[in-house]
């Protein structure tokens, strides 16, 4: 936007905050990814967090250097690249600790940033929900507690200098810089147990409406994936929901679930999940702790991956690695690659040899959710993925349990039903989440 005073025009957006990203491929850490990938990844993070990237750096080690994380030597080239680059702001591609980053603010002299803080000043941004703005902040007040010292060296200094006794640095300990870090840190303390009890209250509420929800007894179906794999675009594609779908990272943060009709007219319902991304330390991951749940809960996984993405292989491992992380590994999933229209001039034989050398499942579904191709194909697998979780059961339900004999024709299938004199004899099958409801009337 520009405004005009009589003789030319000027810009009122402020200007981007120039940011320069530091790497590292560290031989210790066993990753698949390489320093060039993950910076461009962390460009792109950097562009959502509305920074201007002027340039980049990183440096091959066997294990991270307890000063600087990277080499002295290394610290130098920063400090001269930056500026070359006038970048006011440093990223570093790997998470620093508290003492790392002040080394680093005072070698580089400027403010420096880690991916935790970036990917955090994200979240800030896109959170929606009143859950997932709490979620935030909590995870924003866990970080910043152990980092808070750096704030207030200047007045430990001050109060250090001049104690009159050679045990300067206690003095200064007891100064007013120190007097206001315990304030800090308090009000800190203050804030995450307030913020916790809202949650748990916040969890509450969730509890019981995902108790409702596992009564009525319709399917759960979640999306996970890669950051920007185009769930969103599926959950909308599959059930006509409008949820907001942006070619960003972390578009979309908190679940949102949809009723979705599939082929025989079965009845799903269809959640949407925040995005993994490498290098998402797992206290960050739990922050998110209704995402979580709703993978805990769901009976299938659809785990989406952007199959034109040249880091694909490496997202799809990232997703494997954070579920096994989570504990949810071994629940059912189907794998949909997505964005095959973008794919130009592939066959479907290359699709399979693609597949075979990301070691994805044999039995991938390729889709478009753009163009909506695939879906149906999909929505029969999902059907019949449910349908294996199912369990042969022979029941005799009374009358007065009418309840459970729609719940079964909702969600299961009948073989074989008959009405006696002491209530509905049903032969079938009911899906394994399902069945302890009807234990008792086994006949």
């Amino acid at each position: 936007m520009h405004t005009h005073d009589g003789k030319r025009l000027h810009p009122t957006t402020p200007p981007r905050t120039r940011a320069l990203l530091v790497g590292a491929e560290v031989e210790s850490f066993n990753s698949a990814w390489s320093a060039e990938d993950s910076l461009r990844e962390l460009a792109l993070l950097a562009d959502t967090a509305g920074l201007e990237v002027v340039g980049n750096i990183y440096q091959r080690i066997d294990q991270p250097f307890p000063k600087y994380f990277i080499g002295p030597g290394k610290v130098r080239e920063v400090a001269e690249l930056r500026e070359q680059c006038g970048a006011g702001l440093v990223i570093f591609d790997d998470e620093l600790s508290p003492a790392q980053t002040r080394n680093l603010e005072e070698a580089l002299q400027v403010g420096v940033l880690d991916r935790t803080a970036l990917i955090l000043d994200i979240f800030a941004q896109h959170a929606r929900t009143h859950e997932g703005r709490l979620q935030v902040e909590l995870a924003q007040y866990n970080y910043m507690l152990p980092r808070l010292r750096r704030q207030w060296s200047h007045l430990e200094r001050q109060a250090g200098t001049g104690g009159g006794t050679s045990a300067g640095g206690v003095v200064g300990l007891r100064g007013p810089g120190e007097t206001q870090l315990e304030i800090d840190r308090r009000l800190i303390d203050q804030r995450i147990a307030l913020l916790k009890e809202q949650l748990t209250d916040v969890h509450r509420h969730r509890e019981l409406y995902r108790q409702r929800r596992k009564n009525s007894g319709v399917p759960v179906v979640a999306l996970v994936g890669y950051t920007n794999a185009g769930k969103s675009t599926l959950l909308n594609a599959l059930s006509g929901a409008d949820v907001l779908t942006q070619d960003q990272l972390f578009a979309t943060l908190d679940p949102t679930t949809r009723q979705v009709t599939l082929p025989g007219n079965h009845h799903v319902l269809l959640t949407d999940t925040v995005g993994f991304i490498q290098k998402l330390p797992t206290q960050l991951v739990a922050a998110f702790r209704a995402t979580l749940e709703e993978i805990n809960e769901a009976d299938l996984l659809l785990h989406v991956v952007d199959l034109t993405h040249p880091n694909a292989q490496e997202h799809a491992q990232t997703v494997e690695k954070t579920l096994e992380e989570l504990g949810v590994s071994r629940k059912a999933t189907l794998t949909v690659l997505n964005k095959v229209d973008k794919l130009e001039g592939v066959a479907s034989g290359e699709v399979e040899d693609l597949v075979r050398e990301m070691g994805l499942p044999s039995d991938v579904i390729a889709v478009s959710a753009q163009r909506g191709w695939g879906l149906d194909l999909l929505g029969e697998r999902i059907v019949a993925a449910l349908s294996e979780g199912m369990v042969a059961l022979k029941v005799l339900i009374p009358y007065q349990r009418n309840d459970l004999v729609s719940l079964w024709h909702r969600r299961g299938v009948i073989d074989r039903e008959e009405y006696i004199g002491e209530g509905t004899h049903i032969q079938g099958r009911i899906p394994r989440t399902l069945a302890s409801q009807f234990s008792q009337y086994v006949d």
